[in-house]
């Protein structure tokens, strides 16, 4: 039959990998998701008493195909055995009884069980040609009409056209997910954007990176040379040294990082970055250790704090009240508490400053200094914003403060429509005073967002621990703010005495300090206990007894929702990918199960949002717990604080496993208890500010492995 799929190359790595091939007809399509492409289905092998479980990314697969596939099995633990597809292709049936079966599917809009059966009870085993190619000769089949007739090519053409750009797709070396990820963004011009620019990819799909498309580039023998590979080039590596947190990088450092990792000579990069100037994609700055390069956003951030900074302090805000030490001492009668001088210091400077910075570590006050601030502005009557980078942190401030208090980027009110914040210099924040606690988790982007909706008769207060890691995006905002000596900083250095009798106070201070910290041996009274374990595995078996047994039994914590593993790695065996297959595994086997997109969730496993989704107002960080799976798409419900979030397959990518996560990953959030696991495996990422924030996390208990 002419309506037989080519099949396509194999491409080399799957060749290369020790792979199962089946060949059999869909039986059943016990799920798929139309947008993912992710599917279950089982597929009747000849040969096999049963059939045969197959998942993966199966495009516009239909009950009655014949599929060849090839896959590893894998055990699930609720479904048993089943086979992973990595490349397939597939063959439309030739039989009566599997066209009939394949039409009666409900894949072609307009045909239905009955119509199948008539329409094959008429073509016979010429029904699928006549519908592909003679499709005017399906009016012969009662019931069809004009519109039927129409429904009916448009659908068969849609399918068609899905799985043709799926098999050039992987004939031109593409994995399946890949070709599936293509195919959603570039629907039929896939192939085209493919062959012609394949770093486009890299720019338009989330979670495919430069290298991936540079291979792909590299098996449809494209120039190494192309001005496309070379922009792309500059591009990621700017992109890379983002992500370590640079707003800018040398240019310099920028021609040798690209230089190295596209192994080309360095003189035609120079050329390819000016054209990327010209286009506006970049800027080129002279400074004083020579030419830096920005990409054209973080430069606007960066320029646009600056300017936005310098017209806060500029611009008339409400007239300092008139007695201010006067009301400094009524605030702290009426909460029944003695300020320090550096504290009260901060109050009084909080009713005179335009932008106050408040800095210091933990146990010296400046939660107190908050509600303290909060307290007199109400008793002025000022509207008073509280706001931080994360939905736990602000949760927190919330809480400690006695007062309402929200993200920064839901106080801003992202608008879908224009996919930016609605809080704007044209319609700014409705406040007198906006307070942000955690500061040094903002990074150069977000506060350039929350500056432009800060109303310029307002006061701006940021309150943060500036020994803290910086923020996971670029800048270092907080330390720069400090460094510029153009704004009032107000340090806070003491410890008082309820902090002082914690050991993770304590210690916090003397890693902060440069000392060695306190370590006792054993549990007990204190709550930070060191417990010396060199060798991995033994340091995994202490762990899990530790969140599985030890502490629930001694403190009465909550494995899932009060103790935190802490990891600055993500591979190897003590990194959170590890690290959270085994918790998962050991805290929360007995829960119900399910694979969504492709991987294990239960009931109750606890789970992080890796980046900023506005539409669901879950950012990254933020931490939930499955509740179940529902929906007609098999969507994956997460409960947010008491929020509950449906995530279809297609956003997978977007949840993890958080029973372990990284350093970084904790800003923001404090736990009853943590476990931080710290070996000379990770001496490349021992540094003192990791160390310090990692032990700032923990609230009731610390343990350092």
């Amino acid at each position: 039959m002419t309506l037989a799929l080519t099949p396509p190359p194999l491409p080399p790595e799957i060749a290369a990998q020790p792979l199962e091939t089946l060949e059999g007809t869909v039986e059943r399509i016990t799920f798929a998701d139309p947008e993912s492409h992710y599917a279950v289905l089982r597929l009747k092998v000849k040969g096999r008493r049963l059939p045969v479980t197959v998942v993966g990314a199966l495009a516009a697969v239909s009950e009655g195909e014949q599929l060849h596939i090839k896959g590893k099995y894998e055990v699930h633990p609720r479904y048993g055995e089943q086979l992973r597809a990595v490349w397939w292709y597939a063959v439309l049936p030739a039989t009566v009884a599997g066209i009939t079966k394949y039409l009666a599917s409900g894949l072609v809009k307009g045909i239905g069980p009955e119509m199948a059966q008539r329409l094959v009870a008429h073509f016979g085993t010429e029904t699928l040609e006549v519908i592909d190619n003679h499709r005017e000769r399906l009016l012969e089949v009662p019931g069809i009409g004009p519109k039927r007739l129409e429904q009916i090519g448009a659908a068969w053409q849609g399918q068609k056209e899905v799985r043709e750009i799926m098999v050039s797709l992987q004939g031109l070396g593409v994995s399946l997910g890949l070709a599936t990820k293509i195919y959603q963004t570039y629907g039929v011009k896939a192939v085209e954007v493919l062959t012609t620019n394949p770093y486009q990819l890299a720019l338009d799909i989330q979670g495919l990176g430069f290298l991936t498309a540079d291979r792909l580039a590299s098996r449809l023998n494209l120039d190494p040379l192309a001005p496309a590979r070379l922009a792309a080039g500059l591009l990621h590596v700017l992109d890379t040294l983002a992500g370590e947190g640079h707003v800018y990088a040398p240019q310099e450092k920028v021609f040798q990082q690209t230089q190295e990792m596209l192994r080309i000579a360095p003189e035609p990069l120079a050329g390819s970055l000016k054209r990327l100037e010209q286009e506006g994609r970049v800027v080129i700055e002279e400074l004083p250790d020579g030419p830096g390069v920005y990409k054209r956003g973080a430069w606007a951030a960066e320029t646009g704090v600056a300017r936005m900074l310098g017209a806060l302090l500029a611009a008339p805000g409400a007239t300092p009240p008139l007695h201010l030490d006067g009301l400094v001492g009524l605030v702290q009668k009426n909460r029944g508490l003695e300020l320090a001088p550096e504290q009260a210091a901060a109050v009084a400077a909080a009713l005179k400053e335009k932008v106050l910075v408040i800095t210091g570590g933990p146990g010296t006050g400046k939660t107190t200094i908050v509600s303290c601030i909060l307290d007199l502005y109400r008793g002025l009557g000022s509207k008073v914003l509280l706001m931080a980078p994360t939905g736990r942190a602000a949760k927190r401030l919330g809480e400690a403060t006695g007062a309402e208090a929200t993200t920064i980027h839901r106080a801003l009110e992202f608008s879908p429509q224009t996919g930016g914040f609605k809080r704007c210099p044209t319609d700014p924040l409705k406040a007198q005073v906006v307070v942000v606690d955690e500061t040094s988790m903002v990074d150069i982007y977000l506060m350039h967002h929350l500056l432009r909706a800060v109303p310029a008769s307002a006061r701006l207060i940021l309150v943060g621990d500036a020994h803290q890691l910086p923020a996971v995006g670029p800048g270092n905002v907080l330390k720069d703010l400090m460094a510029s000596e153009v704004l009032k900083v107000c340090r806070l250095t003491q410890i008082y005495r309820q902090a002082r009798e914690s050991l993770i106070v304590v210690n916090a201070h003397r890693i902060n300090q440069g000392e060695y910290p306190v370590l006792p041996k054993y549990f007990g009274k204190t709550d930070f206990v060191f417990l010396e374990l060199d060798e991995p595995l033994a340091l995994q078996r202490r762990l899990l007894d530790l969140m599985a047994n030890e502490l629930p039994r001694r403190y009465g914590f909550n494995p899932l929702k009060d103790l935190q593993v802490i990891s600055p790695m993500h591979r190897g065996p003590l990194g959170i990918q590890t690290l959270n297959h085994l918790l998962q595994e050991r805290l929360n086997a007995k829960s119900e199960t399910w694979t969504w997109a492709g991987r294990t969730f239960r009931r109750g496993d606890k789970v992080m949002q890796l980046r900023n989704n506005y539409l669901k107002e879950v950012f990254n960080g933020d931490i939930g717990q499955v509740v179940g799976v529902g929906g007609d798409n098999g969507q994956l419900l997460i409960n947010f604080e008491g929020r509950v979030i449906p995530y279809d397959p297609g956003e997978r990518e977007e949840i993890t496993l958080a029973y372990a996560i990284t350093v970084h990953k904790s800003q923001g959030n404090e736990f009853p208890a943590v476990l931080l696991v710290l070996t000379t495996q990770h001496y490349l990422l021992l540094q003192r500010n990791l160390l310090y924030t990692g032990v700032t996390r923990g609230r009731r208990l610390v343990v350092l492995l």
